[in-house]
């Protein structure tokens, strides 16, 4: 089982100006999960909406399993789950008409489908709400039946955009568990831009930025390329603003009087600033700055 992505771009004309925001980008995604981050703008959607075979691209070939899904989308259709970021439902139904509904556009048979709904509304935390209609959901429980839909069909391919915003820390906690007693057996493509959430569950993580993929590797190599790029600073208020317009500030703690700064550089910051260990949170920063403003701060300088 292997998804193979090969020189994909993408552009869409943003007025009579074409916007290109996916740029040959190459990756192979086997069993287990990838964790895609990346700012706005970066193009994790448009690439989500690619690989769903909902957006045609405009450069490049994907194959699901050595078939070319441009040419022949239902190839992959068969095997795949999605869950976009926006998902709509109908707030009339109540949440098993809803998956009942969901799972006849998938074609499943009646059997199959009811035994899927009534596991999966047992393993999110649903079966309270199986008979209400959904404009009672909350956010929380919206987000958990788009999971529910996007699992129905048992798919070799699962794709899902920021699937945990809505969420509370504890159903955060158990998707996370959920997704990861569902990866041996298919590939998952988690976009987020919740560093937490991926960092104990990926096999690997996918950084883009600009519509480039800049990072790929597991959690703890991109944290070993940073190793020697992390510090602690003790500072004053007073040099709070002049620090984090000049570095990147990961993490920041009042203590009394001061602030404590988990601060990242390519250099010592400070003479007052010690080393530390790195951080997953840290890496993404240090990938995803803005190399222009920084540019600029230090010709000023």
């Amino acid at each position: 089982m292997l998804l193979d992505i090969q020189s994909l771009s993408h552009q869409y004309k943003n007025g009579k100006i074409p916007k290109l925001v996916i740029k040959s980008l190459s990756l192979q995604i086997k069993p287990g999960i990838l964790g895609l981050l990346g700012p706005n703008g970066a193009g994790k959607s448009s690439l989500m909406r690619i690989l769903a075979t909902i957006t045609k691209p405009s450069q490049g070939k994907i194959l699901w399993q050595g078939q070319d899904i441009i040419k022949s989308p239902q190839v992959l259709r068969n095997e795949l789950g999605y869950l976009p970021q926006y998902f709509g439902v109908y707030d009339q139904l109540s949440g098993i008409e809803f998956l009942q509904y969901m799972a006849g556009l998938k074609g499943l048979e009646a059997s199959i489908a009811n035994r899927r709904i009534n596991d999966l509304l047992n393993k999110l935390n649903l079966t309270h709400a199986a008979k209400m209609p959904l404009k009672g959901y909350s956010g929380g429980m919206k987000q958990r039946i788009g999971i529910a839909q996007a699992l129905l069909n048992d798919p070799k391919l699962l794709i899902i955009d920021e699937p945990t915003v809505g969420l509370d820390p504890q159903e955060r906690a158990n998707f996370r568990q959920l997704l990861t007693e569902l990866a041996d057996e298919r590939c998952i493509i988690f976009s987020t831009h919740i560093v937490a959430d991926v960092e104990s569950i990926a096999d690997r993580i996918a950084i883009m930025r600009s519509g480039q993929l800049i990072q790929l590797e597991s959690p703890s190599a991109l944290q070993d390329k940073i190793a020697n790029k992390c510090w602690q600073l003790t500072a004053n208020f007073n040099e709070l603003k002049q620090i984090q317009h000049e570095f990147i500030v990961s993490h920041s703690v009042r203590k009394e009087n001061k602030v404590l700064l988990n601060i990242v550089a390519d250099y010592c910051p400070d003479a007052r600033a010690v080393s530390r260990a790195p951080s997953l949170e840290d890496a993404y920063l240090y990938f995803t700055r803005d190399l222009q403003s920084k540019a600029d701060f230090a010709r000023a300088s």
